[in-house]
């Protein structure tokens, strides 16, 4: 900071005060309302800020960014549409990192730390990067991102001696037989707490696993993909720091003897809290009891285990934060969290198998039973996500009456039973958008009548501070639409499916929520060239139009709308439309 900052004042404020005071402030929506005060104000921010989260790449261009935060030390940046993890997204939609690589390698002197989401991130990508960055480099994060191989992996471990954190999950990766990087990671880097490859495919060999837990001291943090746990076992016990541990498989193996194995003394540190298995089932959930009391997250998602099992680890675990199951855990086992979880701040319910094997009991499946339950129980929740085979307005009403911390809530209402209890979910929703107040993300994908225009319309009223919406199959008409977009005041991101809207609605609606940034559509009374989104022609506002795949699949059209300071993309593969470029 230049010494007449520290001598300036503005409103009675020191700016040295302001300097310090800004240090406390994290919050980018609060940074934002700062930058806006005044110029000076505005300055100030933009010198003192370090952290950036840009959720659209194509929104800005690296050379603004840097010229209104010229001393960013850490940047997040995502790309493809949140759909495109349910592979909505045609594949060659864009997303490219290179530009963006290009200019934070030559350009942000003081950046250290990267977080990419949803890009395509090439080798010679990450050679530009190395090349540039690896003196300062640490924490690198290609999170769910494709286009390079492990040999870039290699080039990082052996560059980047500075690197804390190196985070792939759920990213495509070539040429993933190739371990050669995690020998290379174990041997040159001595720093590292956090590795995460979960749910990449590719290979690590036990023993270069072992190598980088007894070089890697600091070690907290290991997500890995799947590698047969009995040769993990050395592993477990040279580890004194691990923390959290994901991945892993469980499989039939014979013992010295050659006799079937077991894993009744296999080991965890006693560091451990947050553990994520594979492939568990119940013969092998016991190696889990010894530790549950001190377990702050568990990931139950990729198991085998059937609702009974749940009950039996849950009713262990008083201390759990963080719980992600599926949805054969059952109103029971939900019953057995509200019971037992008082401390639960985080909890995920997903999806399973329509046919579960035999895994659910009578009592499987999720209802309006489970969530009330839980609701009364877990009073501390502030992030809930969960599918559901039933739901009533009292369940919803529970929520809204005792889920007072909920900043987050997420409801999807399956298929799978031909009636549901009661519908149509108005005034739960009202009641639950009602009582909890510090909801900033809300998602409420339900099947057709469960949500009317009249609910529609207390969506958009009651939801003051919401900031992402995705709401699917709700509504009757346009009037119901609109009726909502009369109100959501703070609302930046809104995702439809499935909903019967016309284009002008949409339109309409688009151009009545003043806060609105991003918008994305699939399902809609759509027209073959989109022509009636022109209506929501704007400055700075993009709107690409992605015509259905095929005549057999009508009303699948996508809209795909986002402010731009960037102008008009170039690189649009043909199946993207653009209707009209940034002004």
């Amino acid at each position: 900071m230049s010494g007449h900052l520290g001598r300036a004042m503005s409103f009675g404020i020191p700016d040295l005060a302001l300097g310090l005071v800004l240090n406390y402030v994290d919050d980018p929506w609060d940074r934002d309302a700062i930058s806006l005060v005044c110029r000076h104000w505005n300055r100030f921010d933009a010198q003192s800020r370090k952290h950036v989260t840009i959720a659209m790449a194509y929104s800005t261009t690296p050379a603004r960014l840097l010229r209104r935060f010229p001393c960013l030390e850490s940047l997040k940046l995502k790309a493809k549409p949140r759909a495109a993890m349910f592979n909505l997204i045609p594949e060659d939609w864009g997303g490219s990192a290179t530009p963006w690589i290009r200019e934070l390698s030559a350009s942000f002197s003081c950046l250290k730390v990267l977080h990419l989401r949803r890009m395509i991130v090439s080798d010679d990508d990450i050679a530009v990067l190395v090349r540039a960055k690896a003196h300062m480099l640490v924490s690198l994060k290609l999170d769910r991102c494709s286009g390079f191989s492990t040999l870039s992996l290699a080039l990082i471990a052996r560059s980047c001696k500075k690197l804390d954190t190196l985070l792939l999950e759920e990213s495509t990766i070539a040429e993933k037989e190739n371990d050669e990087w995690l020998r290379e990671l174990a041997t040159s880097n001595s720093v590292l707490e956090t590795l995460n490859f979960f749910l990449t495919d590719i290979y690590a060999s036990p023993e270069y696993l072992a190598l980088l837990v007894r070089n890697c001291r600091r070690l907290k943090i290991l997500k890995i993909s799947e590698c047969s746990m009995p040769q993990l076992i050395d592993l477990f016990r040279t580890t004194e720091t691990l923390q959290e541990f994901a991945g892993g498989s469980f499989e039939d193996y014979l013992d010295q003897g050659g006799q079937s194995g077991n894993y009744n003394n296999y080991y965890f540190p006693p560091s451990i809290q947050r553990l994520s298995f594979n492939y568990m089932g119940t013969n092998e959930m016991q190696i889990l009891f010894p530790y549950c009391a001190a377990l702050k997250k568990l990931d139950l998602t990729f198991t085998f285990l059937t609702t009974e099992d749940h009950c039996q680890l849950v009713q262990r675990c008083p201390n759990l934060e963080v719980l992600e199951v599926r949805d054969v855990i059952g109103d029971r086992g939900l019953e057995v969290v509200a019971q037992t979880c008082k401390k639960l701040q985080r909890l995920r319910v997903e999806r399973g198998d329509d046919d579960q094997g035999g895994l659910e009991d009578e009592h499987g499946r999720v209802t309006h039973v489970g969530l009330r339950a839980v609701a009364e129980g877990c009073p501390d929740l502030q992030y809930w996500a969960v599918h559901v085979s039933d739901i009533t307005n009292a369940a919803l009403e529970a929520i809204g009456t005792y889920s007072k911390n909920l900043n987050d809530f997420r409801l999807v209402l399956l298929d799978r039973q031909p009636q549901i209890t009661e519908m149509p979910l108005d005034n739960g929703v009202r009641a639950l958008l009602s009582g909890c107040t510090k909801l900033q993300r809300f998602a409420f994908y339900v099947r057709p009548g469960a949500l009317s225009d009249v609910g529609l319309s207390y969506v958009g009223e009651l939801s003051k501070t919401i900031r992402y919406m995705l709401l699917g199959n709700v509504g009757s008409s346009d009037d119901g639409l609109l009726a909502f977009a009369r109100g959501c005041p703070s609302l930046q991101k809104l995702e439809l499916r499935s909903c019967c809207f016309s284009e002008r609605a949409i339109a309409l609606a688009a151009l009545q929520l003043k806060s609105l940034r991003y918008l994305w559509v699939q399902g809609y009374l759509a027209s073959p060239t989109g022509g009636e989104l022109m209506a929501m022609v704007r400055p700075f506002w993009n709107i690409e139009f992605i015509a259905a795949p095929s005549q057999s699949q009508p009303g699948q059209a996508q809209i795909l709308a986002y402010y731009s300071l960037a102008g008009a993309r170039t690189d649009l593969p043909p199946s993207v439309i653009p209707l009209h470029p940034s002004v």
